[in-house]
């Protein structure tokens, strides 16, 4: 397909895997902060063609993998409700809750939906006018727009019946989080692409400069993660730290404006608890006071309750670059997508269930050699 072969031209990558093993001289450990480059670094095999001296470590860049369990338990309750029909992406029904997981309570009967945009949530809230629509609105700042858009259509159309749980997390602060951790092994970041294409490049300089940290925006092809990380070794092995955008293609510095506007309009930013990472500080999107009538959270009496994490689960350890899947014992055997322990062997982009998927290209005893 024009457009997209030549970002998995072989020739080239061959060039920029020459240029990158030419280029490191040390150790270095980048990490990929979204599950969509981690999905291509294993499923093209990338990671075997990097130099020993690249390590990859595969970040917290799946929202459907770091949405916390009391959040899918209050879907859960509502979705038990006669009078509700609970919507979502297709993912989020299979990541387990503290006992169940929406698609099980699905199979028991609750009226849940697979959708794939929220504004399919606020036309099936006018064809039901005697049902409330619930839309579990998950995501980074990529899919808060859309989301931020369902609310205000429906305030507009005075529809009294549709409300969001929202689940929105945000990249620069998880970043943050990380370099602040005195165990991290992050040297360097390839920024999501998709994230910045929707927010620019603004909040990443300070991160740069406080953490002395080379940052990449990087796209999502072969080609695109090889160059970004050509880049962000050449700037390990001078001795630099900058950001610099790989993505330029997609990405501009001030990003999608109207798409900004449309979250500050709907959304505040508050703290917010990123499972397997404990609570993240100014890294969630909250619906505003304006809006309350539209934030499922606080139009249905919900009992909260306390939640814990499988035990056996080393989720939060993989997503902080500190453990690769297949150092899990579980991975496998009684972690699997069909039966999955912990939330990054749900979602297509955690790295759990890429590993899954790709076990074979992964576990290669000796590198691909181009």
């Amino acid at each position: 397909m024009k457009y997209l072969t030549e970002y998995r031209d072989p020739v080239l990558a061959a060039q920029y895997l020459d240029e990158i093993k030419k280029t490191v001289t040390h150790p270095w450990t980048i990490m990929e902060i979204c599950g969509g480059q981690t999905h291509s670094l294993v499923k093209y095999g990338l990671l075997q063609m990097l130099p020993k001296e690249i390590t990859m470590v595969h970040g917290p860049g799946c929202p459907v993998c770091v949405t916390p369990t009391h959040l899918i338990d209050r879907a859960i309750y509502l979705a038990k409700q006669s009078n509700v029909i609970m919507c979502s992406f297709g993912d989020m029904l299979r990541v387990p809750g503290s006992e169940k997981s929406l698609l099980q309570v699905k199979a028991e009967g609750a009226d849940v939906r697979i959708l794939y945009s929220p504004l399919e949530a606020v036309k099936l809230a006018q064809q039901n006018p005697n049902k409330e629509v619930v839309f579990f609105a998950v995501g980074f700042e990529t899919t808060a727009p859309a989301n931020a858009l369902s609310v205000i259509q429906a305030y507009q159309m005075g529809l009294k019946n549709y409300s969001i749980i929202a689940s929105h997390v945000l990249v620069p602060p998880a970043m943050e989080a990380l370099l602040g951790d005195p165990e991290t092994v992050v040297q360097a970041f390839l920024a999501a692409g998709h994230v910045c294409t929707i927010m620019g490049n603004s909040e990443y300089y300070p991160i740069v400069e406080k953490y002395k940290v080379p940052i990449v925006v990087t796209g999502f092809e072969p080609i695109d993660l090889l160059h970004g990380i050509l880049m962000v070794a050449r700037q390990l092995e001078k001795g630099e730290y900058k950001l610099e955008n790989q993505y330029a293609r997609v990405v501009r510095e001030s990003g999608n404006l109207p798409a900004q506007q449309a979250i500050l309009e709907v959304f505040e930013i508050s703290n917010r608890m990123w499972r397997g990472m404990d609570v993240i500080p100014q890294s969630g999107l909250e619906v505003k006071e304006k809006y309350a009538a539209y934030d499922a959270t606080k139009k249905f009496n919900v009992p909260l309750r306390d939640t814990k994490e499988n035990e056996t689960c080393i989720a939060g350890a993989i997503m902080k670059g500190l453990k690769k899947p297949l150092d899990c014992p579980n991975f496998g055997t009684l972690c699997k997508p069909s039966h999955p322990l912990g939330a990054p062997m749900v979602s297509s982009e955690g790295s759990c269930a890429t590993y899954y998927h790709f076990y074979s290209a992964i576990n290669e005893v000796d590198k691909v050699e181009v």
